[in-house]
């Protein structure tokens, strides 16, 4: 009688939905519940959609191996680009947001050509540009804010998606993020009993049952959650939406097509990658042209959330976005990374920094521990990549 075949969870994969509830919920015990709040979880997505933004596209630059530096003066030049157009020439919202996307755009196309086609070390380029654009944006500020920016705009980063209120205890309750939870599940107990079709079909290594049914509960109790004290506010951020699109879109192109495989080749080895035919110089290229773009994405939602712009946006925003990889779960040495992995680093770093500011920790303290989390992230990358060889 042929063995059952039974692989483990990937703890590397999970463990950060783990230390993401209970980072959680230890905090909801040192702030007595504050975190727990409608108007707290609300304030989480809001306040990290920008950091998500920037890590779905950092992930990219960290799967090559490399980072980019200047995503956060990318963000404060695009929103301040954005804010002269809507304070100072009171022109179309579209306009505002089409200029901030075309700067990205050309930051990007800037450091990219010298990345890939001067070969000059990503680190040194991207160190330019955080520079340059930092004292780009305090030229066209003038050191002196922006804003208010108009409703319609503001409605990006601070708006919400239509509602269908009906009492429920003492105050009411959203059936659209109801619905939108409902489909989640769905979606969620699909996809697994997909991939344990598409195991037995080929032979490959099953979970264990008690595995599987553990690590989909958990996921199920965090959407249900997070869905129900949205629910119990104001329904569904704007930002939640854009965040949503942009991550299904970047899953699908890292794991399902051509040129997502071209970036694990090039971060798995590059010598390898040119051999087996992929222009590398391309890839590096359209990465740091993408990271530009996304940068001016979240210059755009920070703004708006803000309804201003203000010199020092985006300020220490690489450095989130950076940590929000590495804690998620990508290899140090690139190759190895999710975008979803990405995500709940990023709400890590967002769940810390929220915790310790409800919790009365100064922003001294909070550096501190946010820099010992991203140490133990990537010292458990390179350990546990000893003794794996």
């Amino acid at each position: 009688m042929e063995k059952k075949k039974v692989a483990n969870l990937d703890m590397k994969q999970y463990g950060m939905f783990l230390a993401l509830v209970a980072i959680y919920l230890i905090f909801a015990v040192l702030t007595k519940g504050a975190n727990l709040s409608p108007a707290n979880i609300n304030n989480l997505v809001m306040q990290n959609g920008y950091v998500v933004i920037l890590a779905v596209g950092m992930l990219l630059c960290v799967l090559t191996g490399n980072i980019d530096l200047g995503v956060g003066s990318v963000v404060a030049v695009t929103g301040s680009v954005a804010g002269i157009i809507l304070v100072d020439y009171k022109m179309n919202m579209w306009v505002a947001i089409l200029a901030a996307l075309v700067i990205g755009l050309l930051i990007g196309i800037f450091a990219g050509f010298f990345i890939a086609y001067l070969s000059i070390p990503p680190f040194v380029v991207t160190l330019a540009t955080m520079l340059m654009g930092r004292g780009l944006t305090y030229t066209l500020l003038q050191a002196q804010t922006k804003g208010p920016l108009p409703d319609d705009f503001v409605f990006i980063g601070a708006g919400f998606l239509p509602t269908m209120k009906v009492p429920f205890g003492d105050g009411t309750l959203d059936l659209v993020s109801i619905i939108v939870a409902i489909v989640a599940t769905v979606f969620v107990i699909f996809a697994e009993m997909k991939s344990i079709a598409t195991k037995k079909k080929y032979g490959f290594a099953l979970n264990p049952a008690w595995q599987t049914i553990l690590k989909d509960g958990i996921l199920l109790f965090i959407i249900w959650f997070f869905f129900y004290k949205l629910a119990r506010w104001n329904g569904l951020p704007f930002v939640l939406l854009l965040m949503t699109v942009l991550v299904s879109i970047y899953t699908f192109v890292t794991t399902n097509t051509v040129a997502g495989r071209e970036i694990y080749a090039l971060g798995g080895n590059r010598k390898a990658a040119q051999l087996s035919g992929i222009n590398t110089n391309k890839v590096f290229f359209w990465v740091y042209v993408n990271m530009g773009v996304l940068s001016a994405i979240a210059g755009i939602v920070l703004a708006a959330r803000n309804a201003s712009a203000t010199p020092k946006a985006g300020d220490g925003f690489e450095m989130d976005a950076i940590a929000s990889c590495y804690i998620g779960g990508a290899a140090v040495a690139g190759g190895a990374g999710t975008i979803i992995g990405a995500v709940v680093g990023a709400f890590v770093m967002g769940i810390l920094n929220n915790g310790m500011s409800l919790y009365g920790w100064s922003t001294d303290i909070q550096k501190i521990v946010k820099g010992l989390v991203l140490l133990g992230a990537v010292t458990f990358d390179v350990l546990s990549k000893r003794k794996k060889s």
